[in-house]
């Protein structure tokens, strides 16, 4: 397989609302991928080893999750903003570097990695459609593919580890799942659903949490299990029988099914990100074209003792200085 990308970096081609990739990143049931996203992108040597290392993503799973989604889903909503969103989230990780357990040095930067973290969302898209919301057609894949490596333009880095075809990146995922990814701490970290905190923006008594945690984080990892390929579930030491099978795919289309059907009740604007819905108004012209971006609610900033960290996307870093931001108790460590 080549690794050599057919079109140039500088060429960027923001994607717009006739791509794929704009009808289900945007949807907000594609959290469902969520932790096999974050498991498989840990998997990477020395992606597991920088997060080990740097991330304090478990002190502020929420926080840190709600937080990074406003960037990410810019570069594909962003339009002709999402070169600079792009730029600035590659920015994030310019100091993210170090040795690993072996020895051996890793920086966040480092083409292979960045792709990799960026094949995962791609995957993730191609889960939650396939799995949760009516299926993919070859084609729609091939077209999947296509929008990825634009969206991926948009960072401003190498293009070459990323595969010239749909199938060359068929090749290159299976040989990452037999023969790369790894069992680590930070992959069982994010597979550790059972610490969950409470999810204090949605609308759960918190009294409740500790007898919902366990079957969230139960129901969580199966699906996520489910989700591996073989390879993966082998090395992480999961058993996946034809019982699992049977069951995953009648869970996956009854929740296809009832989500459909929710979706005809609840408003848009519940159902997209925020950064989905405003990349919406201004196409059909609620908006104007420059309008204002959103940014993350102010209940996910980082840390106040990260507050001023080039790491962070943190929109409110400008007008709150450090030690002045405020938390609802109970929204996770600061600390």
């Amino acid at each position: 397989m080549s690794s050599q990308s057919s079109v140039a970096p500088e060429e960027t081609f923001p994607l717009g609302p006739d791509s794929l990739t704009w009808k289900y990143f945007g949807d907000n049931r594609i959290f469902l991928t969520a932790p096999w996203s974050g498991a498989m992108q840990n998997m990477h040597p020395k992606l597991g080893a920088a997060v080990e290392e740097h991330s304090r993503f478990f002190d502020e799973r929420w926080q840190r999750l709600n937080r990074s989604t406003y960037p990410i889903a810019g570069v594909v909503y962003d339009g002709d903003r999402a070169p600079q969103t792009g730029a600035e989230v590659r920015d994030y990780h310019r100091d993210i570097k170090g040795v690993d357990r072996n020895g051996n040095r890793y920086h966040a930067l480092d083409p292979d990695v960045f792709y990799w973290a960026h094949a995962t969302f791609f995957m993730g898209i191609v889960n939650f459609a396939e799995h949760f919301a009516g299926g993919l057609s070859e084609a729609d894949k091939r077209q999947l593919f296509d929008e990825h490596v634009d969206w991926y333009r948009m960072y401003g880095v190498s293009m070459r580890p990323v595969p010239r075809s749909w199938e060359d990146f068929q090749e290159y995922w299976e040989d990452m799942c037999r023969n790369v990814l790894e069992d680590n701490q930070a992959t069982r970290d994010v597979l550790d659903l059972g610490s969950l905190d409470h999810p204090f923006f949605l609308p759960i008594p918190e009294a409740a949490w500790p007898a919902l945690r366990p079957v969230v984080a139960t129901v969580y990892t199966w699906l996520t299990v489910g989700m591996f390929d073989e390879p993966v579930r082998r090395r992480m030491g999961y058993r996946w029988t034809i019982a699992d099978r049977i069951a995953f795919k009648g869970v996956a289309a009854a929740t296809t099914i009832t989500s459909s059907i929710a979706m005809r009740f609840v408003p848009e604007r519940l159902m997209l990100h925020p950064r989905a819905m405003a990349a919406l108004d201004r196409a059909r012209g609620k908006t104007p074209t420059d309008a204002p971006l959103p940014q993350t609610p102010r209940m996910f900033a980082p840390p106040v003792d990260e507050w001023d960290s080039p790491r962070h996307y943190n929109p409110y870093r400008a007008e709150c200085p450090v030690g002045r931001v405020q938390r609802p108790i109970g929204t996770g460590s600061s600390n």
